[in-house]
């Protein structure tokens, strides 16, 4: 009951005051259990009621050409404060600027490590050095008049932090980065973006089809939960399964049991019709009333 009411409550809040949603989603996910999927694609869902969400089932849709997606969203917490201790944060810094001290990424999944009872890793920091380390490569691609794009992303020392996780990690430390990635997949601005691009090229270089079936896992998981269903969760799904760059259906875990792959087919059939854009309007906010009930 308390769940259900829960939900209820942040479906009045999506439904009128939307931009609450956007403005403290960092806050929200950094409390919210990682079993609450449906909890969390309510705040992620949200967007500014003065923006019309295009559709993430237009064929050949370009994302990157889309008018909001170069603009930052607005974040009220400062997310940057919660990487600690100082010293942490100040190597940090200096890895990103010049890729030193050259242990830091060696270094980093004892940073992440807690000692505090039921997991074994600080989420909060998870979550926060995840974020910081997104924004900081957004100004730097920025910097050099780019945007962020498969190749543009690749090869800096944003990208060695992201990809010594993906490798270094255990499944759960890996589902936990993995999860604090996703959850930067909102409506198109420059945050949604690069982690959309992120997530398919840290699949497209996996050296292991464990970090595949990993990112998979983190987005299903969030797809098959009653809508609403995040924008830019839409988008990177779509073009995981359709681009044969990532070779999605050749992978071994999509054929692993006769079940597995009927659940992927139609999750595939459902992203893949334009007759289900729903999502694409501000009519989303009423339909998804009927379906929490």
């Amino acid at each position: 009951m308390l769940y259900k009411g829960t939900l209820r409550v942040l479906l009045v809040l999506l439904h009128d005051f939307p931009e609450f949603l956007c403005d403290y989603h960092y806050g929200f996910c950094d409390v919210i259990p990682p079993n609450c999927v449906q909890m969390r694609n309510l705040i992620l869902s949200a967007f500014p009621r003065n923006m019309r969400l295009p559709d993430p089932f237009t064929p050949n849709l370009k994302v990157d050409m889309l008018t909001d997606i170069s603009l930052p969203p607005r974040i009220l917490i400062n997310f940057a404060s919660k990487i600690q201790p100082a010293q942490f944060k100040k190597d940090l810094d200096s890895y990103l600027k010049s890729r030193s001290p050259v242990t830091f990424v060696s270094d980093l999944r004892s940073y992440l490590q807690s000692s505090e009872p039921g997991t074994r890793y600080n989420i909060q920091l998870m979550n926060a050095l995840v974020l910081y380390v997104g924004t900081q490569a957004i100004q730097f691609i920025h910097s050099k008049s780019l945007t962020p794009s498969m190749s543009t992303i690749a090869h800096s020392a944003h990208m060695d932090i992201f990809q010594n996780l993906a490798v270094a990690l255990d499944t759960e430390g890996r589902y936990l980065f993995l999860t604090a990635i996703a959850n930067q997949l909102r409506y198109p601005n420059s945050h949604t973006h690069y982690f959309s691009c992120t997530l398919l090229y840290l699949f497209a270089e996996a050296n292991t089809e464990a970090i595949q079936e990993q990112i998979t896992r983190v987005l299903l998981e969030r797809l098959i939960v009653n809508r609403p269903h995040p924008w830019g969760l839409l988008i990177t799904f779509i073009e995981l399964i359709k681009n044969p760059q990532f070779k999605f259906w050749n992978h071994e875990f999509v054929h692993c049991a006769p079940e597995i792959e009927k659940l992927f087919e139609s999750v595939a059939r459902s992203c893949m019709q334009p007759k289900q854009n729903q999502q694409a309007s501000t009519g989303l906010r009423e339909s998804d009333s009927n379906e929490m009930h």
